[in-house]
């Protein structure tokens, strides 16, 4: 800063300079000073500058329904409902001991219930990156978390869940592989059913996570999986097109045909039900194992299906976690 003494002051005596000395250099210091305050309030714009921060996610109470118009046709001799709309993305399903409606959401990192009045609540928070759920006898649920490639346990009325094994792929950015998806119970030997997505490998898991066991290799991409009531395992390959049937014995059949298949299920008459989210298909499917016959269940309204649960009523619940919805199909 440079100050500059106005004409008049350069004509005092001698008598006056000392004070006009002192006189200028106040001002100076004073509007240094002025200056200094200035620019820490922003500069003499009086303009601060903002930084950006990304908003934390919002998790809705009560979704917001679609009309109905844009839930596409429902299945012959089934009714559609709408259950969830809004900004959450419900992946995979399973039900609690009361038979309510659980989801996770792998983007929020959370795990919701979804209540009989349509409002949500949320469960967990946090997870890194949950994926698949089973909800055991004792209320424990297993949660797959995609992210670390882990399976966790929440005991009942545990707040956080703990890590009770690593599963041995190497998850990557990679096409097709990703960490550990869908995960299924096997009630004939009271054990977990773990697609190893990076590996294209199978496993059993005990309850503890203490012992893991081959069951299958050769898969490319394994994702969700159910077990039927002869313990023979069923389980959906994303990336290979295919559903593949694991019996106790260890052999492996493939049936072929799909596109991404990402979840399984059974319907009350023992059929597969499969959700397949590939872009040109993206439908919930059913498959007549005795007859080999497919039929599209249901098609438009989705983006990509990918949970799948049946209730004991053998209403159907698709989830679609970029469409952000869940919908339900039950028999009329």
């Amino acid at each position: 800063m440079v100050c500059v003494r106005r004409p008049e002051e350069q004509k005092e005596s001698p008598a006056e300079k000392g004070s006009g000395m002192l006189t200028h250099r106040f001002r100076c210091v004073w509007m240094l000073l002025c200056l200094t305050l200035l620019t820490a309030c922003g500069g003499t714009s009086g303009v601060q500058s903002a930084t950006t921060r990304s908003p934390a996610p919002t998790f809705t109470s009560t979704p917001s329904p679609l009309p109905t118009a844009t839930l596409g046709p429902a299945p012959d001799h089934y009714n559609a409902h709408l259950l969830l709309q809004g900004n959450l993305h419900p992946d995979d399903l399973a039900f609690d001991l009361q038979g309510r409606l659980l989801f996770s959401d792998e983007r929020n990192g959370t795990i919701s219930r979804l209540n009989a009045d349509g409002t949500v609540t949320v469960l967990l928070r946090g997870l890194p990156g949950p994926e698949g759920i089973v909800v055991l006898g004792d209320g424990t649920m297993i949660i797959a978390e995609q992210t670390t490639h882990s399976i966790a346990s929440l005991a009942p009325g545990a707040s956080t869940p703990v890590v009770i094994r690593k599963l041995p792929g190497t998850p990557s950015t990679a096409r097709c592989k990703d960490g550990v998806d869908g995960i299924a119970f096997d009630p004939t030997t009271n054990t977990l059913i773990i697609p190893d997505s990076p590996t294209g490998e199978v496993y059993r898991l005990s309850l503890d996570g203490q012992t893991l066991t081959l069951l299958a290799s050769g898969l490319v991409r394994p994702v969700g999986a159910a077990v039927d009531g002869q313990g023979v395992i069923y389980v959906a390959d994303e990336c290979g097109g295919a559903l593949w049937k694991i019996t106790p014995s260890g052999e492996k059949t493939r049936i072929g045909g799909f596109g991404m298949l990402d979840d399984v299920a059974f319907d009350p008459q023992g059929d597969i039900l499969v959700t397949d989210l590939q872009a040109n298909i993206h439908a919930l499917i059913r498959l007549n194992l005795a007859t080999g016959k497919r039929q599209t269940l249901a098609s438009d309204g989705f983006i990509e299906p990918q949970g799948l649960a049946v209730d004991t009523q053998g209403d159907i619940y698709v989830s679609d976690d970029v469409a952000d919805r869940i919908v339900e199909y039950t028999p009329g």
